[in-house]
């Protein structure tokens, strides 16, 4: 009877967690890391990038807040996702029609960028205080190498956009880092 009692006790605890502590928490992570949307639609392609973008606030990012050679979820709170209504390709490499979680391993001259068909809820683990993805590298569908572009000025706020001045692109900058991901039909 004792063994029910602490099983129901723990059970509430757990539930009341994940339906109001998890809830809360992600509406407090959002007030600093407010979620952006960045969509392209022209020429037949309907694309969008679902992002939260965090503040450099004077902080050294690359190689401190964010780690070299690490997997990073690519922004704060939840994994950036990556929508195409048509098939697309990254560079030479051929991506379907569909969401994709958007992750990268930033390094001080390439960053790999991976498109991945799992969308995990949070993207990192809360034991490791958000130092862990939960990335399955298997679930990968496409891993290219970018080089990176040092900025002149810094960027305050993390930034992904699409950009077609020269050749239609995904661009990632924050700091004074930007990495240009290139997109053809």
């Amino acid at each position: 009877m004792k063994f029910l009692k602490w099983f129901a006790i723990i059970a509430v605890v757990g539930l009341l967690i994940m339906f109001v502590g998890m809830p809360i928490m992600q509406q407090q992570t959002k007030k600093h890391s407010p979620e952006k949307i960045s969509t392209y639609t022209k020429d037949g392609l309907d694309m969008a990038v679902h992002y939260s973008s965090p503040s450099k606030k004077g902080r050294e990012i690359f190689g401190e807040l964010v780690p070299y050679n690490l997997v990073w979820r690519t922004g704060a709170n939840e994994p950036t996702t990556f929508t195409t209504k048509t098939d697309i390709k990254i560079i030479d490499k051929k991506l379907k029609a569909g969401t994709y979680s958007l992750w990268t391993i930033p390094n001080e001259q390439s960053w790999k960028v991976m498109f991945n068909e799992e969308i995990p809820d949070w993207g990192v683990t809360v034991l490791s205080g958000g130092k862990e993805t939960t990335r399955d590298e298997e679930a990968d569908f496409i891993n290219v190498e970018i080089p990176v572009n040092k900025l002149t000025e810094p960027v305050e706020n993390f930034t992904i956009d699409f950009d077609n001045t020269n050749q239609l692109s995904l661009n990632l900058s924050w700091d004074d880092t930007e990495i240009i991901v290139p997109i053809n039909k």
